[in-house]
């Protein structure tokens, strides 16, 4: 029997992002406001708080006002407000504008800005106001009384790849909460458990989501519009897999480059990062880039179900917030407003759980109905349909996008919800087609993705269970290639997936220190037999500035 060090807080949020933050400042606030008095702890699987935070980013500074009433927009750590703006159909050599911008797609008011600042940013605060964040732990397990969630465990340090102790073996710590919120981004490894265990997703459409594959290139002084904002669809993925690229001018000469794709494609030889690649090749961006160099790469899956794709949000002793709970708004592609005010929101109902001392899921649906008497909902509702539009591809989509902008929200058909597919079950047997014969990599523009992962900062102890668990191998060397032609090695964007030569078969190599932590495989794979859990805490990448 492990003897484990017991620690005890009133509440934990798992996971240090804008959602968590913003809930724990928010609270802190309301319980001095009411008299009441509670230790606050926020649980962070990176060495650092911002290191695993990614987005594109363009921020609605609106839950940030309302956060922060005694500030300007001045004051919060923004590249640049949105100064110029265009939206772009491009075809594999041309950029045609279109002819306006939809007024759900325009950023004006809004604000370039780098995720991992924010955050940072947040976490001074937090650390200002006496809110305790555990950096480089992470959350392995819940803990129970009976129902109820009454805490975390953190992950074990210092176990070999075999599974025996090493000499400098830590065993992890339990953390006890009157109310556990995770806020652990998308498909969180305790999120999922929870949503499993207790059914959360009944009566939900499923959860669809996207890639977000990008990189920041260090420009030639002057030559870079800090505000300057470009979005576009059509190539490289042509008009049946969701999907766009995103140019954002950022402080210092930076251009911040990304394409998001959608992971409910029907080819399972599609490859994210080889598609951003790709895009890379096009006139426009090529011109773009000329004279720059690569100083950043990231990865991030998004949640793109929408309104009906959200789960219920509590149940006795824990809530979600966040992008664990599907708070994005992918038309707009904006998400951290939306997390940020899910925080403040259960911070709002844990105030009073706090003071009556009721943590039932009946207390702790409170929650629940303030987001929807909220503009989280005003906003959500209005895009409810909006990525199910392009199972009909891009025009199709755009046509449904069409036809919510004149009906608040309803789609095909002027129903008012569609429903989806999740995304691994679209991927079609007997399909695999090379899309790449002709993408060569120079390693100095286009990028292989092992050389792309070292400019992630990515690491992780090489001594450790991999923490990205294959839970029937025999079905990758035998089933799944026969049927998909392993899409693993595809839809990872670092490489962590390799089938290997083994005599006169073939076997799966984990690279798992590869990995940066966006889900992917989890999310995609065709049998869901990939379980992503934390790796020793502290391990991935290092983002600065994405």
């Amino acid at each position: 029997m492990i003897e484990r060090e017991a620690l005890e807080l009133d509440i934990l949020f798992v996971g240090a992002g804008p959602a968590s933050l913003a809930g724990a400042i928010h609270l802190k606030r309301l319980l001095q406001e009411s008299g009441q008095n509670a230790n606050i702890g926020i649980l962070e699987k990176a060495v650092e708080v911002g290191a695993h935070s990614l987005s594109g980013a363009i921020v609605d500074p609106r839950a940030l006002r309302e956060l922060f009433l005694d500030k300007n927009d001045q004051d919060f750590p923004f590249e640049a407000e949105v100064s110029e703006e265009h939206l772009y159909y491009l075809t594999d050599n041309k950029k045609i504008p279109f002819p306006f911008i939809p007024p759900s797609m325009n950023h004006h008011g809004c604000f370039v800005a780098s995720l991992g600042k924010l955050t940072r940013w947040l976490s001074e605060i937090c650390e200002n106001e006496d809110i305790d964040i555990f950096c480089g732990f992470a959350g392995t397990e819940l803990i129970y009384d009976e129902d109820r969630i009454i805490g975390v465990r953190t992950g074990d340090r210092g176990i070999d790849k075999n599974g025996a102790q090493k000499p400098q073996f830590e065993p992890g710590a339990d953390i006890y909460a009157k109310i556990v919120v995770l806020g652990e981004g998308t498909r969180g490894s305790l999120t999922k458990k929870l949503i499993h265990k207790h059914n959360l997703m009944d009566g939900r459409n499923s959860q669809v989501w996207a890639l977000g594959v990008k990189e920041l290139w260090q420009m030639p002084a002057g030559t870079v519009q800090s505000g300057y904002v470009a979005h576009s669809m059509g190539f490289p993925l042509g008009h049946d897999i969701f999907g766009g690229a995103f140019l954002y001018g950022m402080k210092n000469d930076i251009w911040n480059l990304g394409l998001v794709v959608g992971l409910d494609y029907k080819n399972p030889g599609v490859d994210s990062h080889h598609e951003f690649q790709n895009l890379k090749t096009h006139p426009w961006i090529r011109s773009k880039l000329e004279g720059g160099k690569v100083i950043a790469y990231g990865a991030k899956s998004l949640p793109e179900g929408g309104w009906y794709s959200i789960p219920k949000l509590s149940v006795n002793g824990a809530m979600l917030i966040g992008d664990s709970a599907g708070f994005l708004n992918g038309q707009r592609l904006k998400g951290i407003h939306l997390a940020m005010k899910s925080g403040m929101l259960a911070a709002e109902t844990i105030s009073i759980a706090l003071a009556e001392n009721n943590f039932t899921e009946i207390k702790l649906g409170d929650y629940e109905d303030r987001m929807k008497s909220s503009w989280i909902k005003d906003e959500l509702l209005k895009v409810r349909n909006f990525h199910q539009g392009f199972d009909h591809g891009l025009f199709g989509g755009l046509t449904n996008a069409g036809i919510g902008l004149l009906t608040a929200g309803r789609g095909w058909g002027f129903k008012d919800r569609l429903t989806s597919e999740a995304g691994h079950l679209q991927m079609e047997k007997g399909l695999k087609k090379d899309r790449y014969k002709d993408l060569q990599f120079d390693g100095t523009y286009l990028f292989d993705k092992v050389t792309d992962i070292y400019h992630s900062a990515t690491s992780h102890e090489e001594d450790q269970i991999p923490h990205l668990h294959v839970n029937e191998p025999d079905i990758c060397i035998t089933k799944c290639a026969e049927e998909y032609g392993n899409p693993c090695e595809n839809f990872c964007p670092a490489d962590v997936y390799e089938m290997v030569p083994d005599g006169e078969n073939q076997r799966l190599q984990i690279n798992f220190s590869n990995c940066v932590h966006c889900k992917t495989c989890d999310i995609m794979d065709p049998y869901q037999i990939i379980d992503w859990v934390p790796p020793e805490g502290g391990g991935g990448p290092t983002w600065i500035n994405l």
